[in-house]
């Protein structure tokens, strides 16, 4: 098991950590972004506070929520008023586009380098941004597709039109009955294609992400690769954090360098092969891109 060291603030520190980055980065053979929440949060999808107020006012008032994500698990008492709710939730956290730049700032940073992009978010920030879908792998599934919810089959079907028509015409917490989806095969209802339980359906897109992921790595192991962690926090661990800690320690030439507000720990096993700064994901990518220069407090 790694040890962990946090990561200390320091104003003269932050600024060499900035041209550091900048530098491996440009002279890297390859870029494997892993991506978690902290991203988004950064780029101004927060799920609390004023944009869940201004969004879900009569959710809250009928039922005192305190934030956006926590009420998506509520049991509804009919299926109108559960995709009433969703269909917002949706709609905010795919359809519409980040408020901050967030994600365009790190496709200007890597474009043009060999990188491929491993992510738990789910709210296609990464393409709406111009990074290619084949560089892409979303693990856990992605807003903008339905499933059937038993499931009897292991396809997806994209939700954008039925969603805005959910959006448009519900009243009073309700959609009409009409638009509550159904499975084409089956006839049970359907569900959102993310990894909640085991009915998470792995489709043939995620199979085909999965498998460009895993040539990505064969392909550059032992290369002068850089693993940019972002925004990943303790919940799934397993899926960027531990595997990008293990493929920076058997590989020499390799870096991992972790951007989180809170979290950039690094072990010490990497301690020598490794950056972390423990600021804001977006202001942090905006001085790498800009190359400002060294500042001190």
């Amino acid at each position: 098991m790694f040890s962990k060291i946090a990561t200390m603030k320091s104003t003269n520190s932050y600024w060499n950590n900035i041209e550091k980055v900048k530098t491996i980065i440009q002279s890297a053979d390859a870029i494997l972004i892993g991506a978690g929440a902290g991203l988004s949060t950064s780029a101004g999808f927060t799920y609390s506070g004023k944009r869940f107020e201004d969004n879900f006012p009569d959710f809250i008032a009928e039922y005192n929520f305190k934030d956006m994500y926590s009420a998506g698990f509520y049991p509804y008492k009919t299926l109108e008023e559960h995709w009433a709710y969703w269909s917002r939730y949706i709609f905010i956290n795919r359809y519409q586009n980040t408020p901050k730049s967030v994600y365009k700032d790190l496709y200007n940073l890597v474009q043009g380098k060999d990188y491929f992009v491993l992510t738990t978010n789910v709210d296609h920030c990464f393409q709406k941004a111009g990074f290619e879908k084949h560089r892409l792998f979303y693990t856990q599934g992605d807003y903008g597709l339905w499933q059937c919810s038993k499931p009897c089959h292991n396809k997806t079907y994209d939700n954008e039109s039925i969603i805005k028509k959910m959006v448009a015409e519900q009243k009073n917490m309700r959609i009409p009955s009409e638009l509550v989806p159904h499975c084409p095969v089956c006839g049970e209802p359907m569900s959102m294609n993310l990894r909640a339980d085991n009915t998470f359906v792995e489709d043939n897109g995620w199979h085909t992400a999965a498998d460009r992921y895993q040539t990505f790595i064969n392909r550059h192991k032992d290369l002068n690769i850089v693993y940019l962690e972002l925004g990943v926090g303790g919940n799934t661990p397993g899926i960027i954090k531990y595997p990008f800690w293990q493929m920076t320690y058997h590989n020499p030439n390799a870096t991992y360098i972790c951007i989180n507000l809170s979290e950039a720990y690094i072990p010490t096993e990497i301690k020598k092969q490794s950056i972390g700064i423990a600021e804001d994901i977006g202001e942090t990518l905006n001085h790498i891109k800009n190359g400002l220069a060294k500042q001190t407090s």
